[in-house]
């Protein structure tokens, strides 16, 4: 007993010798040391990723295989990720209000494709989800294995910024943004772009942004627009996508279904599907209308993708400052550059052409619009123009009867004038 008794450390010190002479030979041992811990780090990782896989999916009644390849679950409504959300649990999803804003009518028209119904890849499979399903677009462990950060998958990488201006952020943007009155919602119609990214780790996006609270620590928005994110997608392809928070973008909320609180209510549209058509460069531009707005009964944040499909909202409880108001609503482009190459990224914004080059070429958004303390939908009037880096990518408005209030936007990223 006695022999057995020492043996254990008599062992461990063998093992111990033999592992620090490995370290250090001249036979590159030390890296086969860390490939005997790598397993078991990757085990843990792929444990990760499985839990993760099934709190991002649920069980679906229907799959739809869209011909780029993602995977459409059609999954009863009550059953999506939202009402994981401890406020939100054991709550099924609300009817869409039956009242629009007032002036919901006045026209969008414009010189496109305005009034043509919102389509996506997978619609092309000709099939639909049925009825009490929502259409959820399935994450898969490649998506997962792309992110930089599993702990942060499905968030805009974290920044602090002190005004709309995000220089050192690495987040860029040109935008038209009002801020003189308290705002109940928003609505414009955006052209839709496949601007080319320079990095995977980078995006480009244009959207509408509904905000309140301080730009430094509790910062409220609610965001829905167009993006395009190899990262997160896996392909260049310009998609449908909502986001959200709470903090300024430190730990709160995320895009699409990545995290608990975005209630969908329809089966026609797919938060994250990718949008078809999409503008061409001197020809056929082709847009999209979203309407937010706070509903005046229930105090919620509905989206309605024009036109008139309502896709879902954003339940008041999960907000300080915007479950009574906006006190921002912004229009726009906004890029990520990560800056790994040490000049300015070449990622586009909008179509990739500065806004002087005008329509058929450059991207742009028209009719923009706010809803105001009486529920009606008004022109932005009083909006101010901002971009970050003006050599980069540029933004110029103005106003006529056809369109309302517009402007242009956008740009190549790296060129003469962005270095």
């Amino acid at each position: 007993m006695a022999w057995s008794f020492h043996f254990v450390p008599l062992l461990f010190f063998f093992l111990l010798s033999s592992a620090s002479a490995l370290a250090t030979s001249g036979h590159g041992s030390s890296g086969n040391a860390t490939a005997m811990l790598r397993p078991g780090r990757e085990l843990l990782r792929q444990r990760r990723i499985r839990a993760l896989l099934g709190k991002l999916n649920k069980p679906s009644v229907k799959t739809i295989e869209s011909p780029d390849g993602d995977f459409i679950d059609c999954v009863p409504s009550h059953l999506q990720p939202a009402f994981d959300h401890p406020k939100l649990r054991g709550q099924k999803p609300l009817d869409p209000p039956e009242e629009r804003p007032k002036n919901y009518n006045s026209t969008v028209a414009g010189r496109s494709r305005a009034g043509a119904v919102v389509l996506q890849a997978w619609h092309a499979a000709g099939e639909a989800c049925p009825e009490g399903t929502v259409a959820l677009r399935r994450t898969t462990e490649k998506d997962l294995l792309r992110a930089s950060s599993l702990g942060r998958y499905g968030r805009k990488p974290a920044r602090r910024i002190t005004r709309r201006d995000s220089t050192g952020s690495g987040h860029e943007h040109a935008v038209g943004y009002v801020n003189s009155e308290k705002y109940y919602g928003a609505r414009a119609s955006v052209n839709v772009c496949s601007p080319r990214i320079g990095d995977p780790s980078e995006f480009s996006l244009s959207q509408i942004w509904v905000l309140s609270g301080s730009f430094s620590n509790d910062l409220n928005t609610i965001e829905a627009g167009w993006q395009v994110s190899p990262e997160l997608y896996g392909d260049s392809n310009p998609r449908f996508f909502t986001y959200w928070t709470t903090d300024a973008y430190q730990e709160t909320g995320c895009y699409n279904h990545n995290c608990r609180g975005f209630v969908q209510t329809t089966n026609k549209i797919a938060v994250g599907a990718a949008i078809t058509p999409e503008s061409v460069y001197n020809g056929r531009q082709f847009d999209i209308t979203l309407l937010i707005w706070k509903d005046p009964k229930h105090g919620h944040w509905w989206l309605e993708l024009g036109p008139g499909v309502v896709v879902g909202y954003w339940p008041s409880g999960l907000f300080t400052h915007l479950a009574h108001h906006a006190r921002m609503v912004q229009f726009g482009g906004e890029i990520f550059n990560a800056g790994a190459r040490g000049s300015h990224t070449a990622t586009q914004m909008g179509s990739g052409h500065f806004p002087g080059e005008g329509f058929d070429r450059a991207a742009y958004f028209r009719n923009l619009q706010v809803v105001d303390w009486d529920n009606s939908i008004i022109r932005a009037s009083n909006l101010k123009l901002l971009a970050d880096h003006p050599g980069c990518y540029d933004i110029k408005g103005g106003f006529n009867g056809y369109w309302g209030t517009y402007f242009y936007y956008g740009g190549p990223g790296r060129n003469m004038k962005c270095p």
